[in-house]
């Protein structure tokens, strides 16, 4: 299924991701004076986040042109999986990024006495950056059920609204009640929920590398699925696998009885197997190769 909503939510991924790498840069630059004027080290990490979404958006955004050209004789299924490398690269700047929030808030609460943050202007930098996260996440949101790519860009911005949110929550106690730690802390949560999600990608692209079937993909109801076709006596050698999020190719021998092949139902047959996995599986990229029964005994398993 595919997002057909009008107006700039169902836009290019490349209009999308350079939207969201407008906000990202804005709030960016916005964050970075705002932690300069508080003191917030929680300011300073969601401004460091926004510098790394600002780069990972960037790369976001090459790897969908790149991945956009068409196939040629050297890159016969085109280059698609750029976008895969672009969320690899995201996911490491993520986690990397976690370290160096988790080493600094560390050395705040060791060191507290040296804490002093303005917690009024906080609050209000946190909020803008709130408002312009919320608004590039739901531009992303669609989008990002279908590109790996544009999904690590959306985990990213995802995991900015959580972090000024916690800025909000930082803010508001030491306006409150002036207790400084509040910002070491928020920085701190900043990076634990930031973790799983990269983590996540993580495993998404080298499930993708590796070659493994799609999640959600049932590899036998497809074999059951081909068998239950008129004329198909056996289905062996089985491979499905995703050149990217939302891109599956599958590739299967199907053994046809003799019946099939001589009444010139061949065509007939690949036509009808192709229809089966583009309406049942949504994939859109299949190949088989039908086979005599006695050619079964001679293929190498």
């Amino acid at each position: 299924m595919h997002d057909h909503a009008p107006g700039i939510r169902g836009a290019s991924n490349q209009r999308l991701l350079a939207v969201s790498l407008t906000l990202t840069a804005t709030v960016m630059v916005v964050q970075i004076i705002g932690a300069i004027l508080t003191g917030s080290l929680a300011l300073l990490a969601d401004a460091a986040h926004m510098f790394t979404d600002s780069s990972a958006l960037v790369i976001a955004l090459i790897a969908s042109i790149i991945a956009a050209r068409p196939a040629n004789d050297r890159n016969t299924y085109g280059y698609q999986r750029a976008e895969v490398f672009g969320a690899l690269a995201n996911a490491v700047i993520l986690l990397v990024l976690c370290a160096w929030i988790a080493v600094e808030a560390i050395g705040r609460l060791l060191n507290p006495s040296e804490i002093e943050v303005e917690g009024g202007l906080m609050l209000v930098v946190a909020l803008i950056g709130l408002v312009a996260n919320g608004v590039a996440l739901y531009l992303l949101s669609a989008a990002q059920k279908h590109s790996i790519n544009v999904r690590g860009a959306y985990l990213e911005v995802l995991g900015d609204l959580v972090g000024s949110a916690m800025v909000i929550v930082a803010a508001i106690v030491i306006a409150l009640t002036g207790w400084m730690p509040a910002d070491a802390l928020a920085s701190l949560a900043i990076a634990v929920l930031i973790v799983p999600r990269a983590i996540s990608l993580l495993r998404e692209v080298f499930s993708v590398l590796g070659e493994r079937a799609p999640k959600g993909t049932d590899v036998q109801e497809i074999r059951d699925h081909i068998l239950g076709a008129d004329g198909v006596v056996d289905v062996h050698d089985v491979h499905v696998w995703q050149l990217t999020r939302g891109q599956p190719v599958f590739t299967a021998h199907v053994v046809v009885d003799d019946l099939a092949l001589a009444s010139g139902r061949s065509g007939a047959l690949l036509a009808q197997l192709q229809s089966c996995l583009a309406e049942h599986f949504d994939v859109e990229h299949s190949t088989f190769q039908l086979e005599p029964a006695g050619h079964l005994e001679h293929d190498a398993h």
